[in-house]
Protein backbone atom coordinates (compact mmCIF):
# COMPACT_ATOMS: atom_id res chain seq x y z
CA UNK A 1 0.00 0.00 0.00
CA UNK A 2 1.27 3.42 -1.25
CA UNK A 3 2.59 5.40 2.04
CA UNK A 4 0.52 8.41 0.92
CA UNK A 5 -2.48 6.09 2.05
CA UNK A 6 -0.93 4.82 5.16
CA UNK A 7 -0.32 7.82 6.59
CA UNK A 8 -4.32 8.80 5.56
CA UNK A 9 -5.89 5.62 6.99
CA UNK A 10 -3.44 6.01 10.01
CA UNK A 11 -3.68 10.17 10.67
CA UNK A 12 -6.54 11.53 8.99
CA UNK A 13 -5.08 14.98 9.63
CA UNK A 14 -5.79 18.50 8.21
CA UNK A 15 -3.76 20.35 6.16
CA UNK A 16 0.14 19.67 6.56
CA UNK A 17 3.25 19.09 4.32
CA UNK A 18 3.64 15.82 3.95
CA UNK A 19 7.63 14.37 3.74
CA UNK A 20 8.90 15.86 0.76
CA UNK A 21 7.18 19.37 1.29
CA UNK A 22 4.12 18.76 -0.89
CA UNK A 23 0.96 20.03 0.82
CA UNK A 24 -1.54 17.53 1.83
CA UNK A 25 -4.98 18.18 1.62
CA UNK A 26 -8.01 17.55 4.69
CA UNK A 27 -9.28 14.75 4.03
CA UNK A 28 -12.88 13.25 5.11
CA UNK A 29 -13.50 9.47 4.99
CA UNK A 30 -17.38 9.16 3.94
CA UNK A 31 -17.63 5.99 5.39
CA UNK A 32 -21.48 6.11 7.01
CA UNK A 33 -24.81 7.98 6.69
CA UNK A 34 -23.84 10.65 9.06
CA UNK A 35 -21.33 12.18 6.34
CA UNK A 36 -24.53 13.52 4.45
CA UNK A 37 -27.89 13.31 6.88
CA UNK A 38 -30.70 11.69 4.56
CA UNK A 39 -31.96 13.97 1.82
CA UNK A 40 -29.11 16.33 1.81
CA UNK A 41 -26.58 15.16 -1.09
CA UNK A 42 -24.38 18.10 -2.14
CA UNK A 43 -23.42 18.10 -5.60
CA UNK A 44 -20.36 20.55 -4.24
CA UNK A 45 -19.24 18.60 -1.88
CA UNK A 46 -19.17 15.38 -3.88
CA UNK A 47 -17.22 17.01 -6.13
CA UNK A 48 -14.65 18.69 -3.78
CA UNK A 49 -14.32 15.01 -2.14
CA UNK A 50 -13.94 12.91 -5.53
CA UNK A 51 -11.27 16.14 -5.93
CA UNK A 52 -9.52 15.27 -2.64
CA UNK A 53 -9.81 10.96 -3.32
CA UNK A 54 -7.93 11.82 -7.09
CA UNK A 55 -5.08 13.37 -4.76
CA UNK A 56 -4.64 10.79 -2.01
CA UNK A 57 -3.88 8.29 -3.99
CA UNK A 58 -2.60 6.98 -7.47
CA UNK A 59 -2.90 3.61 -8.51
CA UNK A 60 -6.13 1.05 -9.47
CA UNK A 61 -5.24 -0.97 -6.50
CA UNK A 62 -4.95 1.59 -3.92
CA UNK A 63 -7.77 3.35 -5.84
CA UNK A 64 -10.39 0.17 -5.39
CA UNK A 65 -9.38 0.05 -1.31
CA UNK A 66 -10.56 3.36 -0.90
CA UNK A 67 -13.76 2.65 -2.98
CA UNK A 68 -14.17 -0.17 -0.09
CA UNK A 69 -14.21 2.17 2.48
CA UNK A 70 -16.63 4.67 0.46
CA UNK A 71 -18.86 1.76 -0.16
CA UNK A 72 -20.93 2.24 3.10
CA UNK A 73 -22.05 5.30 2.16
CA UNK A 74 -25.99 5.32 1.80
CA UNK A 75 -25.97 7.21 -1.12
CA UNK A 76 -25.81 5.71 -4.19
CA UNK A 77 -25.79 8.90 -6.27
CA UNK A 78 -22.42 9.93 -4.00
CA UNK A 79 -20.95 6.36 -4.82
CA UNK A 80 -21.77 6.81 -8.26
CA UNK A 81 -19.74 10.16 -8.49
CA UNK A 82 -16.79 8.70 -6.36
CA UNK A 83 -16.38 5.64 -8.49
CA UNK A 84 -17.01 7.48 -11.81
CA UNK A 85 -15.22 10.65 -11.47
CA UNK A 86 -12.37 8.61 -9.00
CA UNK A 87 -11.47 5.53 -10.33
CA UNK A 88 -10.34 6.50 -14.41
CA UNK A 89 -8.52 9.43 -12.93
CA UNK A 90 -6.30 7.30 -10.71
CA UNK A 91 -5.51 4.59 -12.99
CA UNK A 92 -4.52 7.66 -16.10
CA UNK A 93 -2.36 9.17 -13.07
CA UNK A 94 -1.04 5.94 -12.52
CA UNK A 95 0.03 4.75 -16.35
CA UNK A 96 1.31 8.75 -16.93
CA UNK A 97 3.12 9.15 -13.41
CA UNK A 98 4.36 5.53 -12.96
CA UNK A 99 7.45 5.59 -10.28
CA UNK A 100 7.17 9.64 -9.30
CA UNK A 101 6.36 8.57 -5.73
CA UNK A 102 9.13 8.34 -3.52
CA UNK A 103 9.97 6.54 -0.61
CA UNK A 104 13.09 6.73 1.36
CA UNK A 105 15.83 3.78 1.62
CA UNK A 106 18.60 2.79 4.10
CA UNK A 107 21.87 0.90 3.03
CA UNK A 108 23.66 -0.28 6.21
CA UNK A 109 25.78 -3.23 7.31
CA UNK A 110 26.21 -5.27 10.37
CA UNK A 111 28.73 -7.16 12.09
CA UNK A 112 32.07 -6.68 11.01
CA UNK A 113 30.76 -6.09 7.42
CA UNK A 114 31.40 -9.80 6.72
CA UNK A 115 28.26 -10.43 4.53
CA UNK A 116 27.56 -7.60 2.69
CA UNK A 117 25.24 -5.04 2.11
CA UNK A 118 21.75 -4.76 3.53
CA UNK A 119 18.59 -2.46 2.65
CA UNK A 120 15.52 -0.78 4.94
CA UNK A 121 12.87 1.45 3.94
CA UNK A 122 10.32 3.57 5.08
CA UNK A 123 7.57 6.19 4.52
CA UNK A 124 8.31 8.61 7.17
CA UNK A 125 12.09 8.45 8.27
CA UNK A 126 11.29 7.19 11.63
CA UNK A 127 9.89 3.38 11.00
CA UNK A 128 12.07 1.32 8.78
CA UNK A 129 11.47 -1.96 7.51
CA UNK A 130 14.30 -4.22 6.08
CA UNK A 131 13.99 -5.50 2.59
CA UNK A 132 14.76 -9.41 1.72
CA UNK A 133 16.93 -10.06 -1.15
CA UNK A 134 15.63 -13.11 -2.90
CA UNK A 135 18.41 -15.27 -2.21
CA UNK A 136 18.32 -15.17 1.64
CA UNK A 137 21.45 -13.26 1.86
CA UNK A 138 22.83 -10.02 1.63
CA UNK A 139 21.51 -7.97 -1.46
CA UNK A 140 25.76 -7.31 -2.45
CA UNK A 141 28.43 -9.81 -0.73
CA UNK A 142 32.28 -8.51 -0.26
CA UNK A 143 34.21 -9.95 -2.76
CA UNK A 144 37.06 -6.70 -3.31
CA UNK A 145 39.70 -5.85 -0.91
CA UNK A 146 39.82 -6.79 2.36
CA UNK A 147 36.47 -8.75 1.92
CA UNK A 148 34.58 -6.97 3.91
CA UNK A 149 31.31 -4.05 3.38
CA UNK A 150 31.55 -1.83 5.83
CA UNK A 151 30.15 2.16 5.81
CA UNK A 152 28.04 0.99 2.57
CA UNK A 153 27.09 4.51 1.16
CA UNK A 154 24.41 4.06 -1.66
CA UNK A 155 23.45 6.87 -4.67
CA UNK A 156 21.00 7.23 -7.11
CA UNK A 157 22.27 9.09 -9.61
CA UNK A 158 20.72 10.95 -12.59
CA UNK A 159 21.14 8.53 -15.29
CA UNK A 160 18.96 6.18 -13.04
CA UNK A 161 21.95 4.13 -11.66
CA UNK A 162 22.25 3.32 -8.21
CA UNK A 163 26.21 3.87 -7.43
CA UNK A 164 27.70 1.79 -4.29
CA UNK A 165 31.05 2.43 -2.77
CA UNK A 166 31.58 1.06 0.90
CA UNK A 167 34.56 0.08 3.16
CA UNK A 168 36.71 -2.73 2.43
CA UNK A 169 39.56 -3.26 5.21
CA UNK A 170 40.34 -2.02 8.76
CA UNK A 171 44.00 -0.98 7.04
CA UNK A 172 45.45 -1.65 3.68
CA UNK A 173 44.70 -2.05 0.63
CA UNK A 174 44.12 1.54 0.36
CA UNK A 175 41.22 0.96 -2.05
CA UNK A 176 37.76 1.40 -1.39
CA UNK A 177 35.06 -1.33 -3.09
CA UNK A 178 32.84 0.21 -5.79
CA UNK A 179 29.87 -1.33 -7.95
CA UNK A 180 26.57 -0.47 -9.63
CA UNK A 181 23.47 -1.47 -10.29
CA UNK A 182 19.37 0.26 -11.85
CA UNK A 183 17.40 -2.52 -9.50
CA UNK A 184 19.21 -2.95 -6.12
CA UNK A 185 18.94 -6.83 -7.27
CA UNK A 186 21.51 -7.06 -10.33
CA UNK A 187 25.54 -5.64 -9.76
CA UNK A 188 28.16 -5.08 -11.69
CA UNK A 189 31.07 -7.03 -10.84
CA UNK A 190 32.39 -5.38 -7.42
CA UNK A 191 35.96 -3.39 -8.05
CA UNK A 192 38.42 -2.29 -5.67
CA UNK A 193 39.08 1.53 -6.01
CA UNK A 194 42.63 2.10 -5.48
CA UNK A 195 43.21 5.96 -4.29
CA UNK A 196 46.52 7.15 -2.41
CA UNK A 197 49.20 5.13 -4.55
CA UNK A 198 51.28 8.20 -4.11
CA UNK A 199 51.47 7.74 -0.49
CA UNK A 200 53.15 4.51 0.96
CA UNK A 201 52.75 5.37 4.44
CA UNK A 202 48.83 5.82 3.95
CA UNK A 203 47.46 3.36 6.53
CA UNK A 204 43.47 2.84 5.55
CA UNK A 205 40.81 4.39 3.48
CA UNK A 206 37.67 4.32 5.43
CA UNK A 207 33.91 5.39 5.12
CA UNK A 208 33.86 6.78 1.10
CA UNK A 209 30.96 9.10 0.45
CA UNK A 210 29.44 9.98 -2.47
CA UNK A 211 28.25 13.35 -3.74
CA UNK A 212 26.80 14.42 -7.34
CA UNK A 213 27.67 17.41 -8.19
CA UNK A 214 25.37 18.38 -11.08
CA UNK A 215 26.98 21.91 -11.78
CA UNK A 216 30.13 19.76 -12.93
CA UNK A 217 28.42 16.48 -13.67
CA UNK A 218 30.70 14.76 -11.86
CA UNK A 219 30.89 12.55 -8.38
CA UNK A 220 32.84 13.24 -5.39
CA UNK A 221 33.85 10.41 -3.44
CA UNK A 222 35.48 11.06 -0.42
CA UNK A 223 36.71 9.30 2.85
CA UNK A 224 38.98 9.25 6.27
CA UNK A 225 42.87 7.77 5.68
CA UNK A 226 45.36 8.37 8.49
CA UNK A 227 49.01 8.87 6.53
CA UNK A 228 51.67 8.80 9.52
CA UNK A 229 53.83 11.75 9.92
CA UNK A 230 50.99 14.22 8.80
CA UNK A 231 49.44 16.77 10.65
CA UNK A 232 51.72 16.26 13.98
CA UNK A 233 49.66 18.72 16.16
CA UNK A 234 47.02 16.52 16.72
CA UNK A 235 49.06 13.40 16.57
CA UNK A 236 48.70 12.56 20.35
CA UNK A 237 44.86 12.88 20.18
CA UNK A 238 44.63 9.05 19.98
CA UNK A 239 42.82 6.49 17.52
CA UNK A 240 44.77 7.27 14.48
CA UNK A 241 45.29 10.68 13.00
CA UNK A 242 42.34 10.83 10.12
CA UNK A 243 41.63 13.84 7.54
CA UNK A 244 39.46 13.72 4.36
CA UNK A 245 40.86 13.04 1.37
CA UNK A 246 38.72 12.83 -2.28
CA UNK A 247 38.83 12.28 -5.73
CA UNK A 248 36.39 13.03 -8.50
CA UNK A 249 34.99 11.02 -11.58
CA UNK A 250 32.49 11.28 -14.03
CA UNK A 251 32.40 7.48 -15.42
CA UNK A 252 33.98 5.62 -12.39
CA UNK A 253 36.76 4.09 -14.65
CA UNK A 254 38.91 6.80 -14.68
CA UNK A 255 39.55 8.74 -10.97
CA UNK A 256 41.17 12.35 -10.60
CA UNK A 257 44.91 12.12 -8.24
CA UNK A 258 43.31 12.42 -4.49
CA UNK A 259 43.79 14.83 -2.72
CA UNK A 260 42.91 16.71 0.56
CA UNK A 261 39.22 17.33 1.11
CA UNK A 262 38.54 18.51 4.75
CA UNK A 263 41.45 19.58 7.38
CA UNK A 264 39.64 21.48 10.47
CA UNK A 265 42.16 20.98 13.11
CA UNK A 266 41.24 17.95 14.36
CA UNK A 267 41.23 14.36 13.87
CA UNK A 268 38.50 13.48 11.52
CA UNK A 269 36.27 10.51 10.00
CA UNK A 270 32.81 9.70 8.56
CA UNK A 271 32.34 12.70 6.43
CA UNK A 272 29.04 13.47 4.49
CA UNK A 273 27.68 16.20 2.51
CA UNK A 274 23.99 18.13 2.35
CA UNK A 275 23.10 20.62 0.34
CA UNK A 276 20.70 23.28 1.36
CA UNK A 277 19.48 26.54 0.31
CA UNK A 278 22.62 27.19 -1.37
CA UNK A 279 25.30 25.84 1.08
CA UNK A 280 26.75 22.76 1.15
CA UNK A 281 26.98 21.38 5.17
CA UNK A 282 29.91 18.71 5.68
CA UNK A 283 28.89 16.87 8.73
CA UNK A 284 31.77 14.86 10.32
CA UNK A 285 32.84 12.71 13.51
CA UNK A 286 35.41 14.59 15.89
CA UNK A 287 37.67 11.41 16.35
CA UNK A 288 39.23 13.08 18.95
CA UNK A 289 39.94 10.27 21.88
CA UNK A 290 41.95 12.43 24.50
CA UNK A 291 40.33 14.73 25.42
CA UNK A 292 37.07 12.70 24.30
CA UNK A 293 34.86 14.44 21.67
CA UNK A 294 33.32 11.21 19.64
CA UNK A 295 30.72 13.58 18.04
CA UNK A 296 29.17 15.07 15.55
CA UNK A 297 30.08 18.55 13.78
CA UNK A 298 29.10 20.84 11.05
CA UNK A 299 31.20 22.67 8.68
CA UNK A 300 29.92 24.79 5.90
CA UNK A 301 30.86 25.88 2.14
CA UNK A 302 29.74 27.99 -0.70
CA UNK A 303 30.50 24.63 -3.34
CA UNK A 304 30.98 20.90 -2.38
CA UNK A 305 34.78 20.44 -2.88
CA UNK A 306 35.25 23.36 -0.55
CA UNK A 307 37.06 25.06 1.13
CA UNK A 308 35.12 24.46 4.27
CA UNK A 309 34.47 27.03 7.38
CA UNK A 310 35.35 25.90 10.75
CA UNK A 311 33.79 23.28 12.36
CA UNK A 312 30.19 23.74 14.68
CA UNK A 313 29.96 22.74 18.28
CA UNK A 314 28.74 19.10 18.90
CA UNK A 315 25.09 18.75 17.16
CA UNK A 316 24.65 15.45 18.69
CA UNK A 317 23.80 15.25 22.57
CA UNK A 318 25.53 11.96 23.06
CA UNK A 319 29.49 10.89 22.58
CA UNK A 320 30.52 8.01 21.35
CA UNK A 321 28.68 8.01 17.72
CA UNK A 322 29.72 8.08 13.93
CA UNK A 323 28.16 7.41 10.80
CA UNK A 324 25.98 10.18 9.60
CA UNK A 325 23.45 10.12 6.83
CA UNK A 326 21.22 13.44 6.39
CA UNK A 327 18.44 13.97 4.58
CA UNK A 328 15.49 17.03 3.91
CA UNK A 329 11.96 15.25 4.85
CA UNK A 330 9.40 18.17 4.39
CA UNK A 331 10.85 21.57 6.21
CA UNK A 332 12.88 19.32 8.28
CA UNK A 333 16.54 17.91 8.40
CA UNK A 334 17.31 14.52 9.42
CA UNK A 335 21.20 13.57 10.57
CA UNK A 336 21.11 10.19 11.37
CA UNK A 337 24.02 8.25 13.13
CA UNK A 338 25.50 5.07 14.36
CA UNK A 339 25.66 5.07 18.62
CA UNK A 340 28.54 2.13 18.38
CA UNK A 341 29.09 1.99 22.28
CA UNK A 342 26.78 0.15 24.14
CA UNK A 343 24.01 0.06 24.28
CA UNK A 344 24.20 0.39 20.57
CA UNK A 345 21.74 1.52 18.62
CA UNK A 346 20.62 3.80 15.01
CA UNK A 347 19.96 7.69 16.21
CA UNK A 348 18.50 10.56 15.27
CA UNK A 349 18.45 14.42 15.69
CA UNK A 350 16.56 16.91 13.40
CA UNK A 351 16.75 20.51 12.34
CA UNK A 352 14.36 22.84 10.53
CA UNK A 353 18.08 25.83 10.75
CA UNK A 354 20.65 23.61 10.66
CA UNK A 355 21.65 25.21 13.73
CA UNK A 356 19.70 24.48 16.32
CA UNK A 357 19.27 20.49 17.05
CA UNK A 358 16.51 18.24 18.48
CA UNK A 359 17.37 14.47 19.61
CA UNK A 360 14.60 12.24 18.08
CA UNK A 361 16.23 9.06 18.81
CA UNK A 362 13.46 7.51 21.19
CA UNK A 363 11.38 7.70 17.85
CA UNK A 364 13.55 5.98 15.51
CA UNK A 365 13.58 2.41 14.90
CA UNK A 366 15.61 0.70 12.65
CA UNK A 367 16.29 -3.20 11.87
CA UNK A 368 17.97 -4.98 14.59
CA UNK A 369 22.21 -4.40 14.61
CA UNK A 370 22.32 -1.70 11.58
CA UNK A 371 25.20 -0.07 11.24
CA UNK A 372 27.02 2.61 9.62
CA UNK A 373 24.47 3.63 6.67
CA UNK A 374 23.19 6.27 3.98
CA UNK A 375 19.56 7.11 3.73
CA UNK A 376 18.16 8.50 -0.02
CA UNK A 377 15.23 9.03 -1.94
CA UNK A 378 14.23 6.64 -4.28
CA UNK A 379 11.09 5.17 -6.50
CA UNK A 380 9.06 3.81 -5.32
CA UNK A 381 8.46 1.64 -7.18
CA UNK A 382 12.10 0.23 -6.90
CA UNK A 383 11.15 -0.79 -3.24
CA UNK A 384 7.87 -2.18 -4.25
CA UNK A 385 9.26 -4.55 -6.77
CA UNK A 386 11.90 -6.08 -4.12
CA UNK A 387 9.09 -6.04 -1.25
CA UNK A 388 6.80 -8.55 -4.17
CA UNK A 389 9.96 -11.34 -4.15
CA UNK A 390 8.91 -14.57 -2.67
CA UNK A 391 11.63 -13.76 0.45
CA UNK A 392 10.01 -10.32 1.17
CA UNK A 393 8.98 -8.99 4.68
CA UNK A 394 5.49 -8.54 5.42
CA UNK A 395 5.60 -5.90 7.76
CA UNK A 396 4.75 -1.66 7.04
CA UNK A 397 6.74 0.73 8.02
Amino acid sequence: MRCEIQQLLRKRRGDEADMFGRRKPKIRLLTSAAAFPRGAFRAKEAARSTSLFRIAASDFLSALALVLLIWQSRFAALRLVLILGFLPASYAAEQGNAGTNTVLLFSFFRGNGEDGLHLAWSCDGLRWTELKSPTGKSFLEPRVGGRLMRDPCLHLGPDGTFRLVWTTSWRRPTAFGYASSKDLLEWSEPRAIPVLDNEPTAENVWAPELYYDAARAQWLIFWSTTIAGRFPETAGGGDHNHRIYFTTTKDFETFAPAKLFYDGGFNVIDATLLAANGTFYLIVKDETRNPLKKNLRIATADKPEGPFGPASQPISTNNWVEGPSAVQIGDQFYIYFDHYSKPQYYGAVKSTDLRHWQDISQQVSLPQGARHGTVLKVPETIINRIRTLPTHTTEEP
